[in-house]
């Protein structure tokens, strides 16, 4: 356990697996990592703040990986996250955010949609809690941060299995 949550697995969509043309793709991927809390851990708030204390939160999501004394997490400088910048938001808005994301005139190849169904979509389905955090601003960019065009990130908790699950959308 790391600050009261355990890693349990990761997963990684790479949205150039499933397409021929890597133009089509628009270099987007998802990154999605699952950590397990007891069930006796405290409010959602507490939680997004251990989550953000935790090994697995210190990537910069730019192929470095998870950094133990990182100081980065996606473009942003770690030390300028809060649990109080995330914002509560329902399934349908979650859904909404990725859909523009991924481009509404795009056609998805059904292997990819299979494959964000079951890994995303589901997720936000099950959860109990879905938090955003919006765009941090120009302050918190850190020195290489604007490598992502789009940054999305998501963390859902479902207290019907103790997990909490970090997802990031991006791309660079």
């Amino acid at each position: 356990m790391d600050n009261g949550l355990a890693h349990e697995e990761s997963a990684f969509i790479n949205f150039r697996r499933y397409v021929p043309d890597p133009k089509e793709h628009g270099f987007r991927w998802v990154d999605i990592k699952q950590l397990r809390f007891s069930a006796e851990s405290v409010a959602d708030r507490g939680l997004l703040a251990t989550l953000i204390g935790h090994e697995q939160f210190r990537d910069d999501y730019a192929g470095g990986g998870v950094l133990p004394d990182g100081t980065r997490h996606g473009p942003y400088w770690l030390r300028l996250i809060t649990a109080d910048l995330y914002e509560y938001i329902g399934q349908e808005k979650a859904v909404q955010i990725l859909r523009e994301w991924m481009d509404p005139l795009w056609d998805v190849p059904t292997e990819l949609d299979a494959d964000l169904q079951r890994e995303v979509f589901a997720r936000l389905a099950a959860a109990d809690g879905i938090y955003y955090l919006g765009d941090l601003g120009d302050e918190a960019i850190h020195d290489w941060g604007r490598v992502h065009d789009c940054f999305h990130e998501f963390v859902l908790i479902d207290r019907s299995v103790g997990r909490i699950t970090l997802i990031v959308a991006a791309d660079d």
